[in-house]
């Protein structure tokens, strides 16, 4: 089991780094970075937009825009998250799994306005400013970013942002009482640990959590995480970790094999029970409005005394 673990979060981490370093490093001629916000360049009315066909390539720009008003989506991608929901199942699919939008299915839905994910939607994105469709293409890294994104989608569907935002704010702790000192893993070969330059790092620092990889040196070729040697992590010698359970595989599996590592019994965390495993979407991955709700929850029970 530990194989296909190993390689299903390099997989999954090697994506989330090739939608940084497209925007960051191949400035696409079509997409202009302002905010963790892309805007079409070919889109230059956008902000005066307000639409009312919205296809969404991301699970979390179809979760806001449902959440905004329901009534402006006719094409979703699609998502796991959704699989089972039936809020989401009579919206058409444009994507499946790892395969890109279908264009065809697309311009059949007669869109307004299609949002996309820089860095993975940027091909479809671009062929469709060449049929003259208004798009967007976003990326969402910290909190900051989400609550601009979800003021920038709502106003280009004409609706007040204001619940959904106060919405987010509940999902944040009122007072923290403590900040343990915390290591959240998200792979054991290499052992990866996400810094604030991420959303998982971000998150952290929100709830106050003393994230060590934040000050631990590290190099990685994953963006916003540092790559730890075994020394490293007992050498900070956390009073929590956070280990993350990649899609598909169980936290069970995840743990036992952090068990086999010889350096895991040496640890603070491991003797007082302060281990907790959590889902990769939400913390890793923002996902979806009820993944980011769900994995807040978890930290406010996990982080501060268990309370």
């Amino acid at each position: 089991m530990l194989r296909p673990w190993i390689s299903s979060v390099l997989a999954i981490l090697l994506s989330i780094t090739l939608s940084a370093c497209t925007t960051a490093t191949n400035q696409q001629p079509q997409a202009q970075i302002t905010n963790n916000t892309a805007i079409s360049n070919n889109s230059p009315h956008l902000a005066t937009v307000r639409a009312k066909r919205v296809v969404t390539l991301s699970s979390l720009t179809t979760d806001i825009i449902y959440q905004l008003d329901k009534t402006k989506l006719v094409g979703i991608t699609g998502s796991t998250l959704f699989k089972n929901d039936p809020s989401f199942q009579n919206f058409p699919r444009v994507s499946e799994g790892q395969s890109p939008p279908n264009l065809e299915k697309i311009v059949a839905l007669k869109p307004d306005l299609v949002i996309g994910t820089a860095g993975f939607s940027n091909q479809v994105i671009q062929r469709l400013e060449q049929l003259g469709i208004r798009t967007l293409l976003t990326q969402v890294n910290s909190w900051e970013s989400l609550e601009e994104l979800t003021k920038k989608l709502a106003q280009l569907i004409d609706v007040n942002p204001q619940p959904l935002l106060d919405r987010y704010q509940g999902f944040l702790p009122d007072k923290v009482n403590q900040s343990p000192t915390t290591l959240l893993l998200v792979s054991i070969q290499p052992i990866l640990s996400p810094n604030k330059n991420s959303w998982a790092g971000d998150l952290l620092e929100k709830f106050q959590a003393k994230n060590l990889a934040t000050t631990l040196q590290g190099k990685s070729p994953i963006a916003g995480y540092v790559t730890l040697s075994a020394e490293k992590v007992i050498e900070a010698n956390p009073e929590v970790i956070l280990v993350v359970s990649p899609p598909g595989i169980s936290p069970t599996s995840v743990l036992d094999a952090f068990k086999k590592e010889a350096f895991w019994q040496k640890l603070q965390a491991t003797k007082n029970n302060r281990v907790y495993v959590f889902n990769y979407y939400g913390l890793v991955n923002p996902g979806s409005i009820d993944a980011i709700e769900q994995a807040c929850g978890q930290l406010k029970k996990d982080l501060f005394n268990n309370s």
